[in-house]
């Protein structure tokens, strides 16, 4: 089931919540610095997988990591290469793909998602969102899609 919201992700009830990275190592603005602060090993491992070059386009990192309240599973998600490139709608397609695979193999019951790319991005979200809907609504999995702005 798919359900849109708007407000802070970071708040969701979700087992498992979406990051939208680059492939640099570098979370400095947006949701991702948001992440950093609140679990620091999930940064902590992103930041030597793209240091060995483990973390590209169109493939996902995910790490377990408690916080203060409970286990969280945090679903790193390439938007972009460098912090300074902007998104490409091919870099969604691609995130799509491993992230349906990843819900599976983790066997994931609920997930928060980003607007993926159309933050700091720069994609369109009239775009991105029916290519989320597509990509995931054949998955028997609560989906929460938060919406920009």
């Amino acid at each position: 089931m798919i359900k849109f919201l708007k407000g802070d992700l970071l708040k969701s009830d979700a087992e498992a919540l979406v990051n939208a990275v680059n492939t640099v190592g570098v979370m400095g603005k947006g949701i991702a610095l948001q992440f950093k602060n609140r679990y620091p090993t999930n940064y902590k491992v992103y930041k030597e997988a793209c240091k060995k070059g483990e973390l590209s386009i169109g493939k996902i990192l995910v790490v377990k990591e408690r916080d203060l309240i409970n286990e969280k599973v945090i679903v790193n998600f390439p938007t972009k290469q460098h912090w300074r490139s902007p998104s490409e709608i091919s870099y969604i397609q691609d995130g799509l793909i491993a992230l349906k695979k990843a819900i599976k193999e983790y066997d994931i019951q609920s997930i928060a998602i980003p607007p993926l790319g159309c933050g700091l991005g720069g994609l369109d979200w009239d775009v991105v969102r029916p290519m989320i809907i597509e990509a995931l609504q054949d998955l028997d999995v609560n989906i929460a899609i938060y919406e920009p702005g």
